[in-house]
This record gives structure tokens, sequence and C-alpha cells, in this order.
């Protein structure tokens, strides 16, 4: 069992609150996780030191995000109480998520990329302002006088457990000297706090980070006291932040595969690439396709996606073939199973992959 502190400017707190995460397959327990309550993250934050990155110069922050990147990679990194491998990492990352192991190491290879490339990654953020300029707040550059200052003192997240892909867009802010607060993913700690051990070793101050496992009204107090910050939710959760211009909203994905007239006699060249919209990396993602819109061939584009479908097989999480990733919360699941249920009851609905496996 590994037990996991709330990270208070870096520093471990072990609260006595904590939440037990369990492998989502055989219920074993994986780790202990101690919760942060609303007024802990209100008070911390307002105390974060908001200068402290300000005395490195933004080339030799991306170089450290870079050593980061080899770091999260192949080193062992404090987890908790624990030394966490790479592996180890990985293991635990499937055991409480239910994404296939093979879809973890694509996902944080998304995430090595980002540190390994946060030159670029700054350079298209700040469509490639001179460096000197971040840090000095001011200079010439095209022969135009450019400005710049950080208009957050700190920057929040409140994170998914459903990809841990999504952990390389918060990355960046570091090497824009802001200090960052996060909120993790109930079933998904692993990724954030191994980046954060990543950066520290790599050279940020621990008193740079905050991580704060904590409730709904946890995340909102959090969003609430930094200046900028993302927030990972469904359509509910980010609907009470639509109106506020400091919040990054990444909710339900409303992805649709659109076939235009101009190209749909040549649908069947399109199966598979609708298909992966569809399935990739476990269907879990947000940018997942959830409908196909075709002015024709509807029938004929259902069945044949259905066939591709069908072969999909529910394996173990560790299987190198594994393609579908499990739900760690069933009410998540039957949530899904109802809503498909709802679907059907519409004249008309046919289940095609039902049909495809034989079941009738």
């Amino acid at each position: 069992m590994i037990n996991i502190p709330i990270l208070r400017s870096g520093e471990p707190y072990v609260a006595v609150e904590t939440t037990e995460l369990v492998h989502h397959a055989t219920r074993e327990p994986i780790a202990r996780v101690s919760q942060a309550n609303s007024g802990m993250i209100v008070r911390d934050v307002r105390r974060m030191d908001d200068h402290v990155l300000e005395s490195f110069a933004s080339r030799d922050l991306i170089a450290i995000a870079k050593q980061a990147g080899v770091l999260f990679q192949t080193a062992a990194l404090p987890c908790g109480d624990q030394q966490q491998s790479f592996d180890d990492y990985i293991a635990s990352l499937s055991a409480t998520t239910g994404m296939p192991v093979s879809y973890c190491r694509t996902n944080a290879a998304k995430i090595v990329r980002i540190l390994d490339e946060m030159e670029t990654v700054i350079a298209g953020l700040t469509r490639g302002m001179d460096l000197a300029i971040l840090d000095r707040g001011w200079g010439r550059q095209d022969g135009r006088t450019l400005s710049w200052y950080r208009a957050a003192r700190t920057f929040g997240a409140v994170l998914p457990s459903n990809s841990p892909g999504v952990h390389s867009l918060w990355a960046p802010a570091t090497v824009f000297k802001a200090p960052v607060v996060l909120k993790p993913g109930r079933e998904e700690p692993w990724t954030p706090l191994r980046i954060i051990e990543a950066y520290v070793a790599a050279g940020i101050p621990r008193s740079a980070f905050g991580f704060y496992p904590t409730d709904h009204a946890g995340a909102g107090e959090l969003l609430r006291v930094t200046d900028r910050s993302m927030l990972f939710g469904d359509a509910r959760t980010t609907a009470a932040w639509k109106d506020d211009p400091r919040v990054e909203l990444h909710g339900p994905g409303w992805s649709k595969v659109i076939i235009g007239e101009d190209c749909v006699e040549d649908w069947p060249d399109y199966i598979e690439m609708i298909a992966g919209s569809i399935a990739a990396n476990g269907g879990r993602s947000c940018i997942n396709a959830s409908a196909v819109w075709t002015p024709k061939y509807g029938r004929e584009i259902a069945d044949a996606l259905a066939d591709r479908l069908a072969r999909v097989q529910a394996l173990p999480a560790d299987d190198p073939q594994a393609q579908v990733a499990a739900f760690a919360n069933t009410a998540v699941a039957e949530a899904i199973d109802a809503q498909i249920d709802a679907g059907l009851r519409v004249p008309g609905a046919v289940d095609l992959t039902r049909t495809k496996r034989g079941a009738g």
C-alpha cells in the first residue's frame, strides 16, 4: 500500500482524512491518498511564494523541463512514502484507472515529448517571442517593441482520471514561472505527482508546487483562489465556470465524423479512420468521436463500423493486445450502459455490434 500525501508548497502532509484506491479488477488496495479540505487549499495558495521561479532564466527552465522528461521516463522518483520506477508507475496507473498498460505507455510518451520539446511548445504559445523578453518583461523583436507579464501569480488545474496524456497541458506553466496548484483525478494521482517529482529532481524548487487531492468543494475553491486555471469535467461541472474567463474549460467532447457529399461515395476508404476516431486510446479521450454524420449510405457505414468494432475484445489491462479501457468507477460504466439502453429504445435504433457478435 502506497501512502500518498498532500503537497503543501511541495512539502508532504499526511491528512487524517484519506481515500483508498483499489485495483479496478481485483479490488486489491493500491494506495491511501490524503485528502485536503477547502480551507487548507485557500490558505496555502494565498501564502504561496509567487516569485519562487522568477530568478530562473526561461532558457534554463526549458533545459530543466527537458531533463525532467528524461527523469520522468527513466528514474525512480518519490511517490508518497515509496520510490517508484517508471514501470511501477505504469502498473499503478493501469491498476487504478483501468486503462490498458500499452495505452498508459503511449500517453506517458506524450508527456515526455512535451517536456523534451518545451522550447517549441513555448514558441507556439508566445508566437515565437524572444525568450529574453519573457525574462526582462520587454524588448524589441522584428522591429517592434514587445512587452510581457505573467497575469497569474498562481496557476491551478482540476485534473481528470480518464487519460494521463492531458497532464502535458499544464506542464508549460512552470516554464512561464507560475507556481502550480493541482487537484488530481480521484483514480489518477500518479501522473501529476510524477511530473512534479521529475521537475523537482531536475532543479525546480519544491515550493513551486501544490498537490491537493480533494472533493468537489475543494476543487471549486482551488479554481476560485488561483488566478488562472484549467478544469476538466463533465457538462454539469464545467457549466458552472463557463462565464469565468480565468478558467480554461476542458469539458466532454462533442467530436463528430462528418462525411461530405464530395467524398461519401468513397466511404469504405474511411472506415479505419472512423473506427480509430471512436475507439483510439480506449475510447477514453474527450476528442473521441461520438457520432458519424453522413448524407447517405448510413446503414452501410454503420454495418461496416459494427463489423470493425465488434472485433475489439475486452482483454485484461496488462494484455499487449488490450484496446478497451475498464472503468475503475463502476457508476460511470453503469451510466453509459443506461444511456445506450435509452438510445436503443428510440424507434428504428439497432445495436449492430451485438448482431455482429452473434448475440441476436
